[in-house]
């Protein structure tokens, strides 16, 4: 079995939303080789990444970054990661009340430090809440486990 590891903050109703329509993408029932853990940025740790076989990251978008907790995650994680992942497949989901950016390049600097691979280009839900961010967020989820099912990573 392959591991997929979702670490995503959600800090308020609509960010859990998001983050369990991601689980239920990854936990889709045609998925039949691989497992799916979601922790919170907060307790997820290097161990963790050490033990995926791809990382699914989610953070709202806090004063144009990444949220603290992420921030967190990340901090305590990269120098156990640094040379132990590389070419990990990686995907982000920001929900981003202006337009992301900040998070996008933030994110995408740490990834780039860790030598982890890009396999989606980051989902923005941007602006007001919109229903539709719940589809696209139960897709990603869903494409990254079947990525993963079916070897393309």
């Amino acid at each position: 079995m392959k591991q997929l590891l979702i670490v995503a903050h959600a800090p308020s109703p609509n960010t859990l939303v998001l983050r369990q329509a991601v689980e239920r993408g990854a936990r889709h029932p045609e998925i039949e080789s691989v497992t799916c853990r979601v922790k919170s940025p907060l307790d997820a740790g290097p161990e963790d990444v050490l033990a995926c076989d791809a990382i699914l990251l989610g953070t709202p978008e806090n004063l144009g970054y990444m949220s603290g907790a992420l921030k967190d995650f990340f901090d305590r994680s990269f120098h156990a990661l640094c040379d132990h992942k590389q070419g990990l497949p990686c995907a982000l989901y920001v929900r981003a009340g202006h337009d992301g950016t900040g998070t996008r390049r933030g994110v995408e600097s740490i990834v780039t430090g860790l030598g982890w691979r890009w396999v989606q280009a980051p989902l923005i839900l941007r602006g007001e809440w919109s229903e539709a961010f719940i589809d696209q967020a139960e897709e990603l989820g869903l494409y990254m486990a079947a990525g993963l099912d079916n070897g393309l990573f």
